[in-house]
């Protein structure tokens, strides 16, 4: 299906967007983001990797520009928004997959990512390469965890389908599914 959605594509990235901003600093604790997940995850299944790693790049600055958050946030969701959509589509619409490209893109390859930069920025020296594996990990299980319950929700109840078909995104089959 290739109607040109743009509008309705650009409205959905802003509503992430958004939802990123608006929900992290209520559902956040220190060290942990799980909402940026959810959304990554979402993101990605509506719309695809590149609209969901431009959503993780944009909620990561307005998150550090009004919310002081560090650059944490931008190495915490640009890989596993990224990962988390290509999945999603290497799998041919597998929910599962996206949540696994998300752990991995966050919560290994993100966390590693993260000790250089904070390093440069922070000059943080007493912290290894992988102080960040095991927040970065659970906040990513949870986010992921999360994500997988509503998608899959919205799968059992065809709502899935419908939406990615309106927006004119890749549809699998696996969306179609009642289970």
């Amino acid at each position: 299906m290739k109607k040109n959605n743009s509008l309705l594509i650009m409205l959905s990235l802003s509503m992430f967007v958004t939802i990123g901003v608006v929900i992290s600093p209520i559902l956040r604790f220190e060290g942990f983001a799980p909402t940026a997940h959810f959304v990554n995850i979402v993101c990605s299944v509506f719309l695809g990797p590149w609209y969901s790693l431009l959503n993780g790049l944009i909620t990561a600055f307005l998150r550090m520009s009004f919310l002081g958050i560090p650059p944490l946030a931008i190495t915490g969701q640009i890989f596993g928004a990224m990962l988390s959509g290509i999945f999603y589509r290497k799998s041919k619409g597998n929910l599962f997959a996206a949540v696994v490209g998300e752990i991995i893109g966050t919560g290994i390859i993100g966390a590693i990512v993260s000790y250089p930069v904070m390093k440069l920025f922070y000059g943080t020296g007493d912290i290894t390469w992988y102080f960040y594996l095991p927040s970065f990990t659970i906040a990513t299980i949870i986010g992921g965890s999360v994500a997988y319950i509503f998608l899959k929700t919205l799968q059992k109840s065809k709502v899935l389908y419908s939406i990615q078909k309106k927006l004119g995104v890749n549809v699998y089959e696996k969306s179609k599914k009642n289970s």
